[in-house]
């Protein structure tokens, strides 16, 4: 039968189920179908900290959004134009999202009065009219794929578990995706069973094949793709950007990458994917605990190569005493946190941006350190590169501030070139013949020398006591600390000479509201701020990549705007940092759900302050 072919500029799926019902899975390989079709994409995956929830109920529930389009986008969307449900636990934890006359397709073979009973229905949903607000495709997903997969040298179990590739097979149909690198990708993951492998692609096909044919779906849907600037694109995460980023750090510096990590959610996936990058003279070390691995690392820069940890919040409250060892050797390391909503364990596997006070001022002692931030997952790359050359160049720790939403988010990314890639000098200390004075420091950075343990002529102490200015000899001389903190202090605030002006972007020039952002936030506020401009009301938005020290236009920028909004997700830090530093009053937006913000409440905020004016 033919299909009409229904042309959309863009499409919001969410993909919900249990915890065991391979939503993320079946998300990710949408995803990359869509990303090789050529669609802009921004994607928000959501599942519960717990490896296996009980199945069936509220906590279990795990999900994956997409949202892809013709045009360029900037968040993985507010809400979905599209829910799969797998269960009636993935309906009820997702319903509200879901705006009216959205596409609902729900899996009615698990809609039974037990799995019912553990969401509180008294009835299904999808036999009453609690539903009628969406178009709704009541499908025996799980049924339909035992059938497909009859004849196939499987248990029944291992049949049900293949309804994820089903609906995935029938999603891809009704949105035009292609299929040849699904194909090829359940043929390497599942090259080692065979039998299971036929199974996940026949039940793949016959997803497509349904939709094909059957009544239920008269219309296909099909999203142009978007466009690009020229040049060859990958979607990426932002736990795997900072693995390339720094991968490509130890490349531009000549330094061996050593990685010093304890696994951690959400923080883990940097360390499997930089393990695979040994060629490029990377060393990982998974420790014991979180203060072997900052040690492992900070010993390396001693050394010589260049240190990194990766963690999130709680790991960085176990790391602070040897990032303040790194702060009074004055050496390099880099520190990334991808923080997650806390405190203490908190919630593991949503995004937060609460780590802001603790990595400026969470350890002992003036202990000062500079803070970046990436903006989005693909931007996770730069930052990384930017990170390692403060570090190198001022030999001083930098905390890098990820958070949940852009590790495990995705967009597509262009790939850089190479030979364009910043190079950083590690300009290691030489023997000289008027001696070597381990804190005699460079007049334009503050920084002092590197000098590799074992060469001769370089000989000098290391260690957590305060050293004489110039000598480097232990010392408890009042005058001295005191001089020895305010040029740690003069270092880090020097590096505000060293990095871009902050840009405003104010297309009106005329605006009298700034939004000012950081970190991942980037794309919500971008959004809104579209929105509000194309309401016909002017507003300026900036983002902070550098938070310690500021860029040093800042103070300028803020005072040039008669009000200044500060979204963040977290209740209020950086506008705490902003009033008590630069004395500015700023309006604080303030959420902390565990979730990004959406563009429609921010697009509100917005409006109400311009309103005010």
């Amino acid at each position: 039968m033919t299909k009409q072919v229904q042309q959309l500029d863009r499409v919001i799926i969410r993909f919900a189920g249990d915890s065991g019902d391979g939503m993320q899975l079946t998300g990710d390989r949408f995803t990359q179908e869509t990303a090789a079709f050529g669609n802009d994409l921004s994607t928000l995956p959501n599942f519960p900290a717990e490896i296996r929830a009980p199945a069936g109920t509220l906590p279990g529930v795990s999900s994956f959004q997409l949202h892809f389009a013709d045009h360029d986008i900037l968040t993985p969307g507010d809400a979905p134009n599209v829910l799969v449900a797998m269960n009636p636990a993935a309906l009820k934890a997702n319903l509200t999202d879901l705006p009216r006359g959205a596409d609902l397709i729900v899996n009615t073979d698990e809609f039974s009065k037990r799995n019912l009973a553990k969401v509180g229905y008294a009835a299904s949903p999808v036999e009453d009219d609690s539903l009628s607000e969406y178009r709704v495709h009541a499908l025996p997903l799980t049924s339909m794929t035992v059938t497909a997969l009859t004849g196939f040298d499987i248990s029944k179990k291992d049949a049900e578990r293949a309804k994820n590739m089903f609906a995935l097979g029938l999603l891809s149909w009704l949105y035009h995706r292609p299929t040849e690198g699904t194909l090829a990708f359940l043929e390497k993951k599942f090259g080692g069973k065979p039998e299971i492998m036929k199974a996940n692609i026949a039940a793949f096909q016959a997803g497509w094949s349904y939709g094909e044919t059957t009544e239920a779906f008269s219309v296909q849907y099909e999203i142009k793709p978007a466009e690009h600037e020229p040049g060859l694109y990958r979607n990426i995460t932002g736990n795997i950007a900072l693995a390339y980023g720094l991968v490509a750090a130890g490349v531009q510096s000549g330094l061996p990458i050593f990685l010093g990590s304890y696994p951690i959610t959400p923080a883990s996936d940097i360390l499997h994917e930089i393990s695979k990058h040994k060629k490029f003279g990377v060393r990982t070390f998974q420790a014991e605990d979180e203060i072997a691995a900052v040690g492992a690392a900070l010993g390396a820069s001693f050394g010589g190569s260049l240190g990194v940890t990766t963690t999130s919040g709680p790991g960085i409250a176990l790391k602070s005493e040897t990032i303040g060892l790194g702060v009074a050797t004055e050496l390099p390391l880099l520190v990334i946190d991808v923080q997650r909503a806390g405190p203490s364990t908190g919630l593991p596997t949503k995004t937060e941006q609460a780590d802001l006070l603790q990595a400026m001022h969470g350890r002992n002692g003036e202990a000062p350190v500079p803070v970046i931030a990436p903006q989005s997952p693909s931007d996770c790359f730069d930052a990384a590169l930017e990170a390692a050359r403060i570090a190198v160049k001022y030999r001083t720790p930098v905390i890098l501030l990820s958070d949940g939403y852009l590790a495990n988010g995705s967009e597509p990314w262009k790939l850089p070139d190479v030979a364009k890639l910043p190079t950083i000098e590690p300009n290691f200390a030489a023997p000289s013949p008027d001696g070597f004075q381990p804190f005699e420091r460079d007049p334009d950075t503050l920084a002092r020398p590197w000098a590799i343990p074992g060469t001769a002529g370089l000989e000098h102490r290391i260690g957590g006591l305060e050293k004489a200015d110039v000598t480097g000899n232990i010392s408890y001389d009042p005058a001295n600390h005191d001089r020895m903190v305010r040029l740690r202090q003069a270092k880090v605030d020097g590096i505000a000479n060293d990095i871009e002006p902050l840009a405003v972007d104010d297309p009106s020039e005329a605006a009298r509201v700034l939004v000012l952002g950081w970190g991942g936030t980037y794309g919500a506020i971008s959004a809104a701020v579209r929105r509000v401009r194309a309401s016909g009301r002017g507003i300026a938005q900036a983002h902070l990549r550098h938070l310690n020290p500021f860029p040093a236009n800042l103070p300028e920028v803020l005072r040039s705007y008669d009000k200044v909004i500060v979204p963040e997700i977290n209740l209020g830090q950086l506008a705490l940092l902003l009033r008590g530093r630069l004395l500015i009053d700023v309006i604080g937006y303030n959420q902390v759900r565990g979730l990004p913000f959406k563009a429609e409440e921010l697009q509100g905020v917005i409006q109400d302050v311009i309103d005010s004016e």
